[in-house]
C-alpha cells in the first residue's frame, strides 16, 4: 500500500496542470499515467489554448470581458451548457493561465489575428486575443523524459504562429531550422507537454508509466485511491485527500462510441490512448455522465499508410486543404453540402445529417475535389505541389474519369463544379456563403484578396480526389462536474473525494468549440481547479 495526498490519473495538458495546481497547494502527489509515455492528446496537438479575457490579451492592450464572454457562449448554447461551470472556466481561466506561466510550466503570446469561430454572435473577438501559442522550448533540459513525450520522434521545430495553420506563411529560413533541430526546440502541444513536464519533473513529481488503473478504492462512500496492475502485479494506491480523472476521452473504444456518439465518426486524429478507461471508472463509481453525444469534431484524412507506432489506423484534421481555393466538398450524389471552409467542429452537423428516405447518411462518404490549379499552389496533407502524389489521391484526366473512379454520380459532379465555378469567378457563394466570414479567410490563401482567398475555380485537369472521413480531435463527455471539478453522483451530490478534468469529464463549455484551443482552455482550467480543489480536500 503506497500512500499520497492527491493521486492524479492522467499525463496529458490537464493532469499535468492539475498536479502542480495541488502540489502548489501543499499536498503530496502522484501522478500516474497508463501508456509508457506522456501527454497523450495534448502532445500531438496545435497546443493552442483558448481562454477570454487571459493576461496575455491584457498585456497586448486587446479588449475582453467576463460579460463578452459569457455573452458568446449563451448565444451558442443549445442546452448543453450549465451556467456554474461555464462561469468558472470563464473566471479561474486567467488565474489557471497566470499560474502556470508564473512558475515557467507555459510560455504563451496570443495568436495574431486568429478570429473566435461564430463571429456573428455577441461577444466574439473578430481580432482575436482569446487563442495563445507557444514558444519555442529546448528539450534538453529534460534529459531522458524527452523521448517519453508522446509522438516526439516526430519533431516540430516551429511554432503554429509561423505555419499557415496560425496565420503564418509557413517558411522559416533553413539555417534556422537547423538551427533549432540541432538545440532540440520544438513548438505546438509538443512545447506545452515539455514544459509542464519540467515543471512536474523539477517539483519531484515523477509520472509513474505503465500502470493500468482497474478501480478505484471506496471506504464509507469515499472515493480513497485506486486499484493499480503493472510489472510488479496488483496493488493499492491510497489518496488521503482525493483522485482527480484526466485520463482523456474515450474515442478509441469502438463500444464506447458506437454506444454514446451521434452519428458516423470512425477516424479520430487523436493517438489510440483515448480508450475510455477513466469513464468506465466513473461509471463503476455511479457518477452523473453529461454531453456523451457530442465531440471535439473534425473531417479527417486517413492514408491508409499512416499509422500509430503501435499500428493503429492514423488520421489528420483536414483543414487547409478544404479552405484554399480550387477545390470544393462533394458527396456521394456530386452535391456540395456546407461551407467547406466553416469551423471543423461544426462541420459534423452537416456530415451526420441524416436523410429518412433513403434511411442513410448521404453526406458519408464524402470527397475533397481538386485541380491542377490547387496541385500547383498547394499541400495536400505532407505532399508539397511538384512532389509525386501519394497512390490515396485519385487521379484523373476529367471529371467524368473522377466520378467513375470514386463511385461519385458523374453528371451530379459536372453540374456542380461548373455552379461552383461559376461562383468562384463572382467571387461569391450564394449556396453555402463560402468566403463571407473572417474565419473562412483565416485558412485560405492570403496573397489574395476578398473571397477570393478562399474561392476558386476548379477546372484545369488532371483533376484530383480524396476522401474525407467524420473523425474528432478527441470527446467532450463524461461525468459531469460542479463549478469546483468534483465529479457528480447520480444524485447530483458530489463523490466525496473524486475530481475531474480534461477530455475525461463532461466539457465545461458543453459541445461549444468557441476558438481555436477550445479543448485546452477548459482542460487547464479544470486541472488547476481540481488541484487545488483535491488538496483543500473540498468536499464540503
Amino acid at each position: 500500500m503506497e500512500d499520497c495526498e492527491v493521486l492524479v490519473l492522467g499525463s496529458g495538458a490537464a493532469g499535468m496542470t492539475a498536479a502542480l495546481a495541488a502540489h502548489d497547494t501543499g499536498a503530496k502527489v502522484r501522478l500516474v499515467e497508463r501508456f509508457d509515455r506522456v501527454g497523450g492528446t495534448s502532445a500531438v496537438s496545435g497546443g493552442v489554448i483558448w481562454v477570454p479575457n487571459n493576461p496575455q490579451m491584457r498585456a497586448a492592450g486587446l479588449p475582453d470581458s467576463r460579460e463578452e464572454a459569457l455573452a458568446y457562449f449563451r448565444a451558442l448554447d443549445h442546452g448543453d451548457l450549465r451556467s456554474d461551470v461555464l462561469e468558472a472556466f470563464i473566471d479561474m481561466g486567467p488565474e489557471a493561465l497566470g499560474f502556470l506561466e508564473g512558475i515557467g510550466a507555459l510560455k504563451v503570446v496570443p495568436l495574431p489575428g486568429y478570429p473566435d469561430y461564430y463571429l456573428d454572435r455577441p461577444g466574439a473577438k473578430p481580432q482575436g486575443g482569446r487563442a495563445l501559442d507557444h514558444d519555442l522550448y529546448s528539450l534538453g533540459g529534460l534529459g531522458d523524459w524527452a523521448a517519453k513525450i508522446y509522438g516526439i520522434e516526430e519533431p516540430k521545430p516551429m511554432m503554429l504562429r509561423e505555419t499557415p495553420l496560425g496565420g503564418g506563411s509557413g517558411v522559416v529560413p533553413p539555417d534556422e531550422i537547423g538551427r533549432r533541430m540541432a538545440s532540440r526546440e520544438c513548438g505546438f502541444g509538443q512545447a506545452m507537454v515539455a514544459r509542464l513536464l519540467k515543471a512536474c519533473l523539477d517539483r519531484g513529481i515523477v509520472p509513474d508509466l505503465g500502470v493500468e488503473t482497474l478501480r478505484f478504492l471506496r471506504e464509507e462512500g469515499r472515493i480513497t485511491g485506486i486499484v493499480v496492475r503493472d510489472g510488479a502485479g496488483t496493488r493499492e494506491w491510497r489518496a488521503r485527500s482525493g483522485v482527480i480523472l484526466a485520463t482523456g476521452g474515450f474515442e478509441w473504444d469502438a463500444d464506447l462510441r458506437q454506444t454514446f456518439l451521434r452519428g458516423p465518426a470512425n477516424h479520430p486524429a487523436s493517438p489510440p490512448t483515448a480508450r475510455g478507461e477513466g469513464l468506465a471508472m466513473a461509471m463503476a463509481a455511479g457518477a452523473k455522465l453529461g454531453n456523451m453525444t457530442s465531440a471535439w469534431w473534425a473531417p479527417t484524412l486517413a492514408p491508409p499508410s499512416s499509422r500509430w507506432p503501435s499500428g493503429e489506423q492514423r488520421a489528420s484534421p483536414l483543414l487547409i486543404e478544404r479552405t484554399v481555393p480550387h477545390s470544393l466538398m462533394v458527396n456521394r450524389a456530386g452535391r456540395r453540402f456546407c461551407n467547406e471552409a466553416a469551423n471543423y467542429s461544426a462541420l459534423a452537423g452537416a456530415f451526420h445529417a441524416f436523410d429518412p428516405q433513403s434511411y442513410s447518411y448521404p453526406n458519408q462518404p464524402a470527397w475533397l475535389v481538386f485541380d491542377s490549379q490547387y496541385r500547383a499552389r498547394y499541400p495536400i496533407e505532407t505532399t508539397m505541389p511538384g512532389q509525386p502524389l501519394p497512390d490515396w489521391v485519385t487521379e484523373a484526366a476529367s471529371l467524368g474519369e473522377l466520378a467513375a473512379k470514386t463511385g461519385i454520380d458523374p453528371a451530379a459532379l459536372t453540374a456542380t463544379v461548373e455552379r461552383f465555378n461559376g461562383h468562384a469567378r463572382a467571387a461569391s457563394d450564394p449556396d453555402f456563403q463560402r468566403g463571407t466570414s473572417a474565419y473562412d479567410h483565416f485558412y485560405g490563401d492570403r496573397s489574395r484578396h476578398g473571397a477570393a482567398v478562399t474561392l476558386g475555380t476548379v477546372e484545369v485537369g488532371p483533376f484530383f480526389a480524396v476522401e474525407v472521413h467524420m473523425g474528432m480531435l478527441g470527446t467532450n463527455g463524461g461525468p459531469q462536474t460542479d463549478a469546483r471539478a468534483r465529479i457528480l453522483g447520480h444524485d447530483g451530490a458530489p463523490i466525496p473525494g473524486l475530481y475531474g478534468a480534461g477530455n475525461a469529464i463532461a466539457c465545461p463549455t458543453g459541445g461549444v468549440y468557441a476558438g481555436a484551443g477550445g479543448t485546452l482552455g477548459p482542460a487547464l482550467t479544470f486541472g488547476y481547479i481540481a488541484g487545488r480543489a483535491a488538496a483543500h480536500r473540498d468536499n464540503a
